[in-house]
């Protein structure tokens, strides 16, 4: 079998030097090359035609994003993304994943050792799934987020309708920043409320929430622990938390909870699914999106078995089917549909 052909992009030797020895130690990836900035990066492109890139976000000569740009308008293909874990890493990181990078990963701590292996084991893992992404559903999906007059919104789906006392559970990773962007852009600003878990590290959690309430007419926030669950609100979970729903009387209530991660992951699809299928039962619409691995898979059954309705993202319009194809395996769905059709269901479920 072929190996994946990758090429590390950072203007940090020392990086260049550890990823390309954590790499060294796999037998299906092999570094063909390294460079220091875009412009060196350009040439190596052509020269040696890899698979995937690494690219860090900040670097001389050309800053990643302008390099980005331009790679996904002349030569689509997958990209990682070595980001910084600071306000400014995740609003640059949030931007380049809407340019079309498939995911990210934190920059190497080098006085960390003890951690190597763990963060290896994360950046191996995301390089064999960007090798296997065709750059067709990059392209799709990055039309899809950008296009605000979207077929679904064109076809008058942003009506308003008596509120419920619905909500709207949605679990996504990879490729989920930018497509949970897109499903909330077509709801109305009084649809149901929607509580959200993407993987994300907790420095981010904050730029995706502001993200995500300049595209739609909802209000979009970190989710508190006691905040009350309301329409046209959407709750996104911290990235150190995991967010619950839980029911004070009548009212349903967000509950943040600092346990141990669940599936490697804190927010925790599972833990969120879980909690709406206890609390809420037949009030719910369970959503899953794109996602590598099958965090909240289990769950989204266990919601369905109490009554809630589940919308699963299909193969084609994901960029990883794995969260949403174990959902699919375990019979968690009702509905599987293409992402441009997901906030439509949405509001056929509850109109």
């Amino acid at each position: 079998m072929a190996k994946i052909k990758l090429l590390i992009v950072d203007d940090s030797a020392l990086i260049r030097q550890m990823l390309t020895r954590i790499f060294s130690e796999t037998e299906d990836i092999e570094v063909v090359g390294t460079a220091a900035d875009p412009i060196i990066a350009r040439e190596k492109i052509k020269a040696l035609n890899p698979d995937v890139l690494t690219l860090d976000v900040e670097m001389p000569r050309m800053d990643g994003l302008t390099f980005l740009r331009n790679l996904m308008r002349l030569r689509p293909m997958p990209v990682v993304m070595i980001s910084t874990l600071t306000e400014k890493g995740a609003e640059v990181t949030l931007e380049a994943l809407q340019l079309g990078a498939v995911d990210f990963v934190a920059k190497p701590k080098v006085d960390v050792s003890n951690s190597l292996q763990e963060y290896a084991d994360e950046v191996i893992g995301k390089v064999r799934m960007a090798a296997n992404i065709k750059v067709s559903a990059l392209e799709s999906n990055r039309a899809a987020a950008v296009d605000v007059n979207s077929h679904a919104a064109q076809a008058g789906i942003k009506k308003h309708f008596k509120t419920t006392n619905k909500i709207v559970a949605l679990g996504s990773s990879t490729g989920g920043t930018e497509a949970v962007k897109h499903l909330v852009k077509d709801l109305p600003g009084n649809a149901p409320a929607i509580v959200v878990s993407q993987h994300l590290p907790v420095a981010f959690s904050a730029s995706f929430a502001k993200h995500v309430n300049e595209v739609t007419e909802m209000t979009a926030c970190l989710a508190k622990d006691g905040q009350l669950i309301l329409p046209g609100n959407i709750y996104i979970a911290p990235g150190d938390r995991h967010l619950q729903v839980v029911r004070d009387g009548a009212r349903y209530v967000c509950r943040l909870d600092d346990g141990e991660p669940v599936n490697r992951h804190k927010p925790s699809v599972e833990v969120m699914f879980r909690s709406i299928a206890q609390n809420v039962g037949s009030n719910a619409i369970g959503v899953m999106l794109t996602g590598m691995g099958m965090d909240g898979a289990l769950a989204m059954k266990e919601m369905r078995d109490a009554g809630a309705i589940n919308i699963v993202q299909d193969e084609a319009s994901s960029i990883v089917w794995g969260m949403p194809g174990e959902a699919f395996k375990q019979g968690a769905a009702h509905h599987v549909l293409p992402l441009e059709k997901i906030a439509a269901q949405i509001l056929a479920l509850v109109d």
